[in-house]
C-alpha cells in the first residue's frame, strides 16, 4: 500500500520469516554459528528456546538457505503430530514416501537405510523442527531414539529443536531427562537491546530498497524500543502501522506522536500486558460484544469513519491474545477510508 510512497521496493516490516531480513547482531550471529556447528560436526541434537517474536523461524530459514548441497534437510513446522505422523512428513520431504506400509517399524527401517546411504555419499541429513514445545512427550522421547541412529564413528541424523521457553520446561520433566542429556548444542535468542533497535529498523529499510534518510525520528525510535521491549516481531508491527498512518496523513516521516498513537491502538504500554491483549474496552459500547465495532480516525482524517468488524469476527478476536492479529488489523481498518480516498484519487489521474 505505502511502498511506492516511501520509495520501498517491498514491504520492509513484513512479519514473514524472510531470511534476507535476518538481522546479524552478535546474539543472532552466535546462535546461527552454533546451530551450523552442531549440524556440520554431527552433534545429533541441538536446542534453541526463545521468546515469541524473537526470530526463531527466520533463523531456521536462514540455516536452510545456507546449507551446502551435501546437506539434506527436513523442515517441520506443524508439531501437532504424533511420532508416526512426524516420520511420514520427514520421509515425504526426503523423497521416500513411496511405500504404502506406514507402520513405525517400517518407516524407521526406511529412514535408517536412507541415512546410511547418505553417509556413504558424504552427505549430512538434518531435521529442523520449529515450535517444538507442542510436541508430545511421546514424540520427543521417540526423537531421542532417532538421535541414536549412528555408526561407530558418528551420528546419522542431526536434529534441531526450536521452540518457546516452554520447551525448556518440558525437557525438565523426569520422563524426558534422557533426551535433555543428549542435547549437545544449546543456544538462545534474546530480544534486541535498546541501542540495537535503530540499526535493526535501518537494516530492514535498506533491505527493502529505501535510499533516503530520517524516516523515523530519533525520539520515535526510542518509543519503539520502549513499547516493543526489543522483540523484532513487535518492532515490525509497530513500524508497519506507523508507516501506514504517515501515508494516510500524507507525511514523509514518522514522529514520536505517531508511535504513541500506534501504541494506544495496539494497546501496548506499561499498563497493559501484551499477552493479555484483547479488544480495547474504550472502543466498545456498553455491550460487551456489540454487533459492530466502529472507530473514528485521528484529527488528520476527520470526516471519515471505518467499520471494523461485524459480530462474528469480533467474537473470534475477542478470544484471541495475539498482538499481530486483532490489534494490528485495527489500525489498518481505522485508516481504510482515508486510504481508499487516496487510491481513488490516484486512479483518477491515470
Amino acid at each position: 500500500m505505502y511502498n511506492g510512497y516511501f520509495g520501498f521496493l517491498e514491504s520492509p516490516f513484513s512479519v514473514t520469516p524472510d531470511p534476507r531480513f535476518f538481522y546479524t547482531n552478535p546474539v543472532y550471529l552466535e546462535a546461527y554459528a552454533i546451530l551450523r556447528y552442531g549440524i556440520e560436526s554431527k552433534r545429533a541434537l541441538s536446542l534453541l528456546p526463545a521468546r515469541v517474536g524473537t526470530g526463531k523461524t527466520t533463523l531456521l530459514r536462514k540455516l536452510l538457505h545456507s546449507f551446502e548441497t551435501t546437506v539434506r534437510s527436513v523442515f517441520i513446522f506443524n508439531t501437532h503430530l504424533s511420532f508416526p505422523e512426524l516420520l511420514q512428513v520427514a520421509l515425504r520431504d526426503l523423497g521416500l514416501a513411496s511405500s504404502k506400509d506406514t507402520s513405525k517399524v517400517t518407516m524407521l527401517e526406511e529412514l535408517n537405510g536412507y541415512l546410511i546411504k547418505q553417509l556413504e555419499q558424504g552427505h549430512t541429513v538434518a531435521m529442523l523442527i520449529d515450535e517444538a514445545q507442542h510436541l508430545s512427550v511421546e514424540a520427543l522421547e521417540n526423537l531421542r531414539l532417532l538421535s541414536n541412529l549412528e555408526t561407530d564413528q558418528q551420528k546419522l541424523l542431526q536434529i534441531v529443536l526450536m521452540g518457546q521457553p516452554e520447551l525448556d520446561a518440558k525437557l525438565d520433566q523426569p520422563g524426558l531427562r534422557q533426551l535433555k542429556q543428549r542435547v549437545a548444542v544449546h543456544c538462545r535468542l534474546d530480544p534486541l537491546k535498546d541501542e540495537e533497535v535503530n540499526p535493526y529498523i535501518d537494516f530492514r529499510l535498506r533491505t527493502a530498497g529505501y535510499e533516503g534518510g530520517g524516516l523515523f525520528h530519533r525520539d520515535a525510535v526510542r518509543q519503539i524500543a520502549f513499547y516493543s521491549k526489543g522483540i523484532p516481531r513487535l518492532i515490525n508491527i509497530i513500524c508497519d502501522n506507523a508507516l501506514l498512518i504517515a501515508y494516510a496523513e500524507s507525511r514523509k516521516t514518522v514522529s514520536v506522536d505517531t508511535i504513541k498513537q500506534v501504541a494506544r491502538d495496539l494497546r501496548i504500554g506499561s499498563e497493559v500486558q501484551i499477552t493479555n491483549a484483547g479488544p480495547n474496552p474504550a472502543f466498545l459500547s456498553a455491550n460487551t460484544k456489540p454487533q459492530t465495532f466502529i472507530r473514528k480516525p485521528p484529527n488528520g482524517a476527520s470526516g471519515h469513519r471505518a467499520r471494523l468488524f461485524a459480530e462474528p469476527e469480533l467474537e473470534q478476536h475477542w478470544e484471541s491474545s495475539s498482538l499481530s492479529s486483532w490489534q494490528a488489523s485495527s489500525i489498518h481498518a481505522t485508516y481504510s477510508s482515508v486510504l481508499l480516498d487516496k487510491v481513488l484519487k490516484s486512479s483518477s489521474t491515470i
